[in-house]
């Protein structure tokens, strides 16, 4: 296992270094407006995203919230306007009933933060300091190309909610991988107070109580994600084992060619799609590609586990034609392990999503489909 560790941190090293542009701020914003990817300004919104936003605000106005038609709008994509609340509702974390839900934050926040002060001053204990010294080094390796995750108290917050999560699950405790599932969330949070773009977001010149609020709803919307998926991450990490041989499996199902090219060449699935299940993908996606498909997975039954074994099955054959003009081992890990999404926005997610969608239907969601 710690050799695949190994290699999922230097193949990240190479991947940011060949995206790494010195001093160029970045072409496309990291979370892009609605779904255009105009860096000057907010582009206009068309009529159908104007009629989309509304149906969004219609249907988070009424006193119980509809959770079913709110999946179903979301599963195309959710405005960034009413992403905030629409995530906190798809995962469990805020009731349908609009009346509950100051309480339910309050309570939940409260909690949060009950934690802290319960168990974090426990992080230099013996039988702590190791987890945290892990957590330490590793948050600054997460996303080291946006300057608001280089803030020091963007990074103490994604320490907190890292080291609390692991404490209260002891099972798997933490594990690399995990501390880039709690950016997604963050980012999004940060959207409920401000307006401008993030990237370079100062977040000390927002409220002490906004921040506490971001870090609290944070960790719980992560800790409900992984609950799902917590099998990726227990010792050995069973989950993503199974999910890669399930890829290996689906794939020479799909496209025989690809699958007979990569054995050909001895390349091992776990070798790249290891890193695609256990950071979700977000190694190989900008993050405002990431933000899009989790839209997708938090409307989709079981979207983070079951769903994303057909993303990543849609996101491998996509890249069909630039594998089988690689014609040795070596190539074929360095295209792999950095696969050219630089550009990439909603409309590419889009098509990944429904190509995704496609294959599940096919497959019709039964296991010894995959089988030969």
């Amino acid at each position: 296992y710690e050799i695949w560790e190994e290699g999922l941190i230097s193949s990240s090293h190479i991947k940011r270094g060949q995206r790494s542009l010195p001093h160029r701020p970045p072409v496309i914003p990291l979370v892009a407006r609605m779904a255009d990817q105009n860096t000057s300004g907010t582009p206009a919104m068309t009529e159908r995203e104007a009629s989309r936003l509304d149906k969004f605000k219609q249907l988070l106005a009424g006193p119980n919230t509809d959770l079913e038609e709110l999946r179903k709008l979301s599963w195309s994509g959710i405005p960034r306007q009413v992403r905030p609340i629409t995530w906190k509702l798809l995962s469990g974390y805020l009731p349908a009933n609009a009346e509950r839900r100051e309480s339910v934050l309050q309570r939940k926040r409260q909690e949060y933060f009950g934690f802290i002060q319960q168990y974090y001053d426990s992080r230099n204990d013996e039988h702590h300091q190791d987890t945290y010294r892990q957590i330490h080094i590793d948050i600054p390796r997460t996303n080291p190309l946006i300057p608001l995750f280089q803030q020091a108290s963007v990074q103490e917050i994604f320490e907190r909610i890292l080291f609390i999560w692991a404490i209260r699950h002891p099972a798997s405790g933490y594990v690399q991988g995990i501390n880039d599932l709690v950016t997604p969330f963050f980012v999004v949070y940060v959207f409920e107070y401000i307006e401008e773009e993030v990237e370079n977001f100062d977040v000390s010149s927002l409220q002490e109580e906004a921040l506490r609020n971001i870090e609290a709803d944070s960790f719980w919307c992560m800790s409900k994600l992984l609950d799902g998926i917590q099998d990726n991450y227990t010792f050995a990490q069973p989950g993503i084992q199974k999910k890669v041989k399930a890829l290996e499996e689906l794939v020479s199902r799909i496209d025989e060619s690809v699958h007979r090219h990569m054995h050909h060449y001895e390349v091992e699935y776990l070798q790249f799609a290891f890193r695609w299940m256990n950071n979700l993908l977000m190694r190989e996606l900008p993050l405002r590609c990431t933000i899009r498909l989790w839209d997708t997975y938090q409307a989709e039954p079981e979207g983070f586990s079951h769903f994303h074994l057909y993303v990543c099955a849609a996101f491998l054959v996509r890249w069909r034609k630039e594998i089988l003009e690689e014609r040795d081992f070596q190539g074929l890990m360095i295209l792999l392990q950095n696969l050219p999404t630089m550009h990439w926005g909603n409309e590419e997610v889009s098509v990944l999503l429904a190509e995704a969608y496609r294959l599940k239907f096919a497959f019709a969601d039964a296991p010894n489909h995959y089988k030969r």
